[in-house]
């Protein structure tokens, strides 16, 4: 998972997934309404291995297994708030805050040397519906990057079109970013 996916995820909870295996299969038969049997078709292993997950009994699932569970977790973790930080980021725009290196293709006599900068910046709803779009339709790191990074070149660069109109951002090597979600 990238910069940006981990980023969006951190904003859209209230609460940390939990992290020791025990938890997460308990928080999956909770999701189930108490069916383990349900769980072990969901991850693809037998039901006796969820109930040995469940003990605890120093049962660590195989990589597949463990990535499965966590991936469950992730898309069943806190729907409704979830859905409320995306409809808000929609339609009221989300707080960009990071590091990354950005570079510049502008008219001829500036630098276009590639920096790092750190960037505080409000971005409107539209971009972030652009975003969630995105990641639904499956992109990769680079396409979500490259619409935050035309966010900021509009918002943040040329400043709502009352400068540097020529002006074309790139944004790469991510450092971090961090989302403010309302």
């Amino acid at each position: 998972m990238g910069e940006i996916e981990e980023g969006l995820e951190r904003a859209m909870r209230t609460r940390p997934i939990p992290q020791s295996t025990a938890a997460r299969v308990r928080f999956l038969v909770k999701v189930h309404r108490g069916s383990t049997k349900a769980v072990a078709q969901e991850l693809g292993v037998s039901q006796r291995t969820v109930q040995r997950w469940l003990q605890g009994t120093r049962v660590t699932p195989k990589p597949p297994a463990a990535k499965a569970i966590e991936d469950a977790v992730k898309a069943t973790w806190q729907p409704r708030i979830r859905k409320r930080a995306r409809r808000s980021a929609e339609t009221r725009g989300f707080q960009l805050s990071g590091r990354a290196r950005f570079g510049f293709a502008s008219s001829a006599g500036s630098t276009d040397d590639p920096r790092e900068r750190t960037v505080s910046q409000w971005l409107p709803g539209d971009i972030a519906q652009r975003l969630f779009q995105a990641r639904d339709a499956g992109a990769d790191e680079r396409e979500q990057a490259g619409i935050i990074a035309q966010g900021l070149q509009e918002t943040y660069f040329q400043q709502a079109g009352n400068r540097a109109a020529s002006l074309q951002v790139a944004f790469d090597d991510i450092s971090y970013l961090d989302f403010g979600i309302d």
